[in-house]
Parts: structure tokens; C-alpha cells; sequence
């Protein structure tokens, strides 16, 4: 994946998450990445990447942004592809447990869990609106872990 990622259109920006890189092609979004390369730009020509940016920046302001408009294209199997449909219909501020996003899919909790620590497109698929059954936030495999899963909940006003 890395190999392919280098090809792309690529946009940094800063966040409260830390350095993320947008990555595109075509003009969708295939990626969202901690961290930055040494030579990622931070302006791009890139309508899809700078119209992510605007949302983002304003996502990490309010707490709320529409990602819905955004042409994405997340690499995965058909089932992860489920999976991450069901996170975009989750709400800001609202949450669904592994559990509860199998029923749906007729699948196990592990496997929606899988699915989760696949995503591409963090925060933009909100993977981080999936929790435990218990109400405990489970894990997350963006940024810092556990805490940058924790931030991003308490932004959009869940209480944790």
C-alpha cells in the first residue's frame, strides 16, 4: 500500500490529532494517514483534498462536519466496505457497538472490529464512533490509540 500511496496527490495538515496526510486519486480520497512525509506538500491543486481539508479544520472547530460529500474510495473487501458504510451513517456524538454493527450485517463483533482497524479513511469514516457493547470505547488504531479515540468523541460531544 505504501508504494501506492507515494503516486497520489498528497495534502498535510496540522490537527489536534497530530500531522495527517490526505491522500487521492482521481480526485477521491483513497487515504487518511498520521503523520506526513518529508516531502508531502501542505497546498495542493487538488479540489477533493483541499475541500477535505476546509471540513476537516472545520470538523476539528465545532465538532461537526458533513464528510458526506466527499468523494471517497477506501480500499477493502466487500465486507469491510459494509462495515464502513454503517460508520457513515452513525451520527456526530452518537456511537453503535461492534455488536450492534454485526446484527445489522449478519456478522460477528470481531470481524466488524477487523474491519474497523482496516479502515483507510479514519475520521472521515468514522471508525471511532464504533464501541464496545459495554459502553467501554474499545480500540482504535489512528493516532495515539485509545486517547486520539477519546478526543475525537468528546469533540463531538459523546460523553465518555
Amino acid at each position: 500500500m505504501a508504494s501506492r500511496l507515494m503516486a497520489m496527490e498528497t495534502l498535510c495538515l496540522k490537527s489536534p490529532v497530530g500531522d495527517l496526510t490526505l491522500f487521492a486519486d482521481n480526485d477521491t480520497i483513497t487515504a487518511l494517514c498520521w503523520g506526513q512525509g518529508a516531502d508531502a506538500p501542505r497546498t495542493t491543486s487538488s479540489r477533493v483534498l483541499n475541500h477535505a481539508a476546509e471540513l476537516l479544520k472545520a470538523y476539528f472547530t465545532t465538532g461537526h462536519a458533513d464528510f458526506s460529500a466527499l468523494s471517497l474510495d477506501p480500499h477493502g473487501t466487500a465486507f469491510q466496505k459494509r462495515v464502513w458504510q454503517q460508520m457513515c451513517e452513525i451520527k456526530s456524538g452518537h456511537s453503535k457497538s461492534y455488536g450492534e454493527v454485526a446484527k445489522i450485517l449478519k456478522s460477528g463483533p470481531r470481524a466488524v472490529g477487523g474491519a474497523c482497524g482496516a479502515n483507510p479513511i479514519p475520521i472521515l469514516i468514522p471508525c471511532h464512533r464504533i464501541v464496545n457493547g459495554d459502553g467501554k470505547i474499545g480500540h482504535y488504531s489512528g493516532g495515539d490509540g485509545a486517547p486520539t479515540k477519546i478526543f475525537l468523541l468528546r469533540l463531538e460531544g459523546y460523553r465518555v
